[in-house]
């Protein structure tokens, strides 16, 4: 490999895998944050009751594997790395690791296409103070880009739901809408970033590839909201919308999960158990699109991203589909920034507690 990058570190938000890992989780991602008690032991009380484990860390063991065979596959000499934002393997722990491997400047690919402040910039700032932590001997790392349009994610991502389509009654599938949710954002913190244009054009690519005739209708929904209910955050929630279309005499929806491409807590609380409930409570149909990282699109997509940065024959071309363009290598210095100061003092409302 000719290139001035001499590994690839993957990096996720983390979650516990048993119920002793429950409490530390948590801590660490409410650090600083003015959440109340009771609504801590209410998120504990979700993960205990399926034996404290979030799929996440399982499925993030299973893509650190997945893309070191594509590396090896394409004869490109590359070490990976892994580490969480808020679990086990760590963050500090993962660079330290990387440091005494010898590893001098990598590339961090993080487990969220989209740009805002919780998913882009902080997963930087987080970086930054894992290499403080291991201090001088720690590697340069550069963030690889922003990639909500790229093939690896869209045409995966269309052929689950697809797959979730096929699951519904045969009765009314024809007639089932498509549902594509992400995580919601406070509004404020929205309008500083291209969350929503990403999430929106993400969703509008994979229906026309599940659905190129336009037979069945298709929206954005929004899922695990936290924070103090007198900040407005983007809606409408998925399972409110479930119940406004049921009213409407909707009574099939086929869900994917676009905004969370590896499966994680989230999914599988606000949907599966929450959504799917309320979908059942007012008799539609539900079916929920697989996240997509298991697929084998995903992880070469990874291994294209890092591809994109490295010099000489190796380099390799940007993809993306979309209208909105491919996104600069580096972001601009006044993009997604942190509103948790300026506009949220007593705590941070933009992460996920759930």
């Amino acid at each position: 490999m000719n290139g001035p990058y001499d590994a690839l570190l993957l990096v996720a938000f983390g979650g516990p895998e048993q119920p002793a890992d429950v409490e530390p989780f948590l801590e660490r991602v409410t650090a600083g944050r003015s959440i109340p008690p009771d609504r801590l032991s209410e998120v504990a009380d979700r993960y205990l009751s399926v034996c404290g484990r979030s799929p996440l860390n399982a499925r993030m063991r299973a893509l650190l594997s997945a893309v070191r065979a594509e590396l090896a596959a394409r004869d490109i000499d590359l070490p990976v790395f892994w580490g969480n934002r808020n679990a086990a393997p760590l963050l500090a722990d993962a660079v330290a690791e990387m440091a005494g491997a010898g590893v001098e400047r990598a590339l961090a690919w993080t487990a969220t296409p989209y740009a805002s402040y919780s998913t882009c910039r902080q997963y930087g700032e987080d970086l930054v103070a894992a290499c403080s932590t291991t201090g001088d001997g720690a590697p340069a790392i550069d963030m690889i880009r922003r990639h909500h349009d790229h093939p690896g994610l869209l045409e995966p991502a269309a052929d689950r739901l697809s797959d979730a389509l096929a699951r519904l009654p045969e009765d009314r599938r024809d007639r089932a809408h498509l549902l594509f949710s992400a995580h919601s954002i406070p509004t404020a913190l929205a309008d500083t970033c291209d969350y929503v244009a990403q999430v929106r054009e993400a969703a509008k690519l994979v229906a026309a590839l599940v659905d190129p005739a336009g037979h069945h209708p298709h929206e954005v929904v929004w899922q695990s909201r936290t924070g103090s209910p007198r900040v407005p955050w983007l809606e409408p929630d998925v399972a409110d919308r479930i119940e406004v279309l049921a009213a409407d005499g909707v009574d099939a929806v086929a869900i994917s999960p676009i905004g969370f491409p590896v499966e994680n807590f989230e999914i599988t609380w606000d949907l599966d158990t929450d959504a799917s409930r309320r979908a059942e409570g007012v008799g539609v149909a539900f079916a929920r699109a697989a996240a997509v990282d298991d697929d084998p699109r995903f992880a070469s997509m990874v291994v294209d991203l890092a591809v994109e940065r490295l010099d000489g024959p190796a380099g390799g071309p940007r993809r993306g589909v979309g209208a909105l363009g491919i996104r600069p290598d580096t972001c601009p210095g006044d993009c997604c920034p942190d509103l948790r100061q300026r506009d949220h003092p007593d705590g941070d409302p933009q992460m996920p507690v759930s």
